[in-house]
């Protein structure tokens, strides 16, 4: 008996990769001056995180949106009490232990190593579901991934003491935003490798040879991260219609 696999059956085809968000949102911000983690800090009537997990979740390719918060924050649910998204309590010291920790709740719930997964900064509330949009159109059917990020503009300088001492090259040198989109396992394998500080995704990504996309983004999607980005991020909030 032939045991020939019968033409007219369809080979079967993997699930399409899913794409999720992770928030990383347990730092505490001490250079924002706002007495207290500035991810509740008030920012247009509203705590700052409330304003970037309403940006994501008005991603219709998401299938999902995960807050990593620190073991014992209860302030996330005292602030954001209608939230409906996913919420973990496994945040570390650090950005890249936080994403680690969301990264093997995510597999709890389901994802695959194959599924995308976008960090998002919780302090970048200005994002515009069009620019997440835009990241994902351009990374989907990239073999690495990418980042959203933005050409060096201004001169750059190197600081001696309180004074510049040297100008250094712009050319080819891009300021590293978020979203950073990268498959699961990937980024997995990337976090549990990397040596040295690692302050985002694609650099622990980079340590294993690869090169993410950069993919242009908004001067908008600033990191809120000293006091006077508050009030700059007030005033775009109450502009936007």
């Amino acid at each position: 008996m032939s045991c020939a696999a019968d033409p007219r059956v369809p080979p079967a085809t993997l699930p399409e990769p899913r794409l999720y968000a992770l928030v990383p949102c347990a730092g505490v911000g001490t250079r924002a001056g706002q007495g207290g983690p500035k991810q509740y800090a008030p920012l247009a009537g509203r705590p700052l995180v409330a304003h970037t997990l309403e940006a994501l979740h008005r991603i219709p390719e998401l299938a999902g949106v995960l807050v990593v918060l620190a073991p014992g924050d209860d302030r996330f649910a005292a602030e954001l009490p209608q939230y409906a998204g996913w919420v973990a309590h496994v945040g570390g010291d650090t950005r890249a232990a936080s994403v680690a920790a969301g990264l093997e709740e995510l597999v709890r719930r389901g994802a695959r190593a194959e599924d995308w997964v976008l960090v998002h900064d919780a302090a970048r509330c200005l994002v515009q579901p069009a620019w997440v949009q835009t990241l994902i159109a351009a990374c989907r059917d990239d073999e690495v991934g990418g980042l959203l990020a933005l050409p060096l503009a201004d001169t750059l300088k190197e600081d001696v003491a309180g004074r510049s001492a040297v100008t250094l090259e712009r050319r080819g040198k891009w300021q590293a935003q978020t979203p950073q989109m990268f498959r699961l396992g990937l980024l997995r394998r990337a976090l549990t490798q990397a040596r040295g500080e690692v302050t985002d995704e694609a650099s622990a990504v980079e340590q294993l040879g690869l090169r993410p996309r950069l993919v242009p983004g908004s001067l908008e999607n600033f990191k809120l991260t000293y006091p006077q980005d508050f009030e700059l991020a007030e005033r775009l909030l109450r502009s936007r219609p």
